[in-house]
């Protein structure tokens, strides 16, 4: 007996785009991510589906209600599931943050787990938040599959945990919007991930934006360049 979990990475904003950290800001998702929303909805209507999670923020409940229609599924709306608060950070691409924050930049690149973000969070925060938001999905649908709508950074944190992974190097997994990774649980400690950034329905390339990398990989590009 085990617990199946879709994590599905929210379809695209503008802001995403513009490679603006998002975080907390609620940023709804643009034509061309209601359009990616559509396409793993038609790719998932066949598919058996116990329960629907998502994130409260617009741009992960609205992909979730898109996927919730073809299977009549009421979403259940997890702030636990939010992306990571940049605080003052929000609305800025990293370049600006480069110019605005150097210090605090470095220092946060540094050691991301364990350094907060001014006016926001540490990344230990999400981890905490969003591991513990799954341990309690885990223990209410033994012998179940459930799909969470969340964000890169959330994603990546709970696919890292559940890996032994040093988090502050969590920026390694690449994810795209819309896109599928699969974990298996029969506990938390024997968690089993047998599908990552899984794009298949995003056959037609206008809708793979191969250059709208994660936050956080956006972050490391930058840092790195």
């Amino acid at each position: 007996m085990s617990c199946r979990i879709f994590f599905v990475q929210h379809g695209e904003t503008t802001w995403n785009v513009q490679l603006k950290l998002q975080g907390h800001s609620d940023v709804p998702l643009s034509d061309r991510g209601r359009k990616q929303a559509e396409l793993l909805a038609q790719r998932l209507a066949n598919m058996k589906i116990d329960c629907l999670y998502s994130s409260d923020l617009s741009r992960a409940s609205e992909t979730a209600e898109i996927i919730a229609r073809t299977h009549d599924l009421k979403v259940n709306k997890d702030p636990s599931f939010r992306e990571l608060n940049f605080g003052y950070w929000e609305g800025l691409t990293i370049e600006e943050v480069k110019e605005k924050y150097p210090a605090e930049l470095k220092k946060w690149w540094a050691s991301p787990l364990n350094t907060r973000i001014p006016g926001g969070e540490m990344q230990a925060e999400v981890v905490e938040r969003t591991t513990n938001a799954t341990k309690r999905i885990i223990a209410s649908h033994n012998d179940e599959t459930v799909l969470v709508v969340a964000h890169g950074g959330v994603i990546r944190c709970i696919i890292a945990s559940v890996l032994g992974m040093n988090l502050n190097e969590n920026w390694r997994l690449y994810l795209d919007n819309t896109s599928m990774s699969l974990l298996e649980f029969r506990r938390w400690e024997k968690g089993i991930l047998k599908l990552f950034n899984d794009c298949a329905h995003l056959n037609d390339r206008d809708y793979l934006r191969t250059e709208n990398i994660g936050t956080i990989s956006t972050i490391a590009s930058k840092m790195m360049s």
